[in-house]
């Protein structure tokens, strides 16, 4: 796989792979594990929060009404 990275990009992960003494290529790696970890828990939680509305339906429905 080529990724074209635009060239401020590149300097910026150039000088942060430096500080961090990984390549370009492992700050990449972490970047996209992050990406796909918070895209993972954006999908649980909206799939707790789906699973409560329609487990707890009618409790929130008397709460909302008391």
């Amino acid at each position: 796989m080529n990724v074209r990275i635009p060239e401020e990009l590149d300097r910026q992960l150039e000088e942060l792979a430096t500080a961090q003494h990984v390549s370009k290529h492992a700050l990449l790696l972490q970047g996209a594990t992050l990406v796909v970890d918070r895209y993972s828990r954006r999908n649980e939680i909206e799939s707790g929060l789906q699973f409560v509305l329609t487990h707890d339906a009618e409790l929130l429905q008397r709460l909302e009404d008391a």
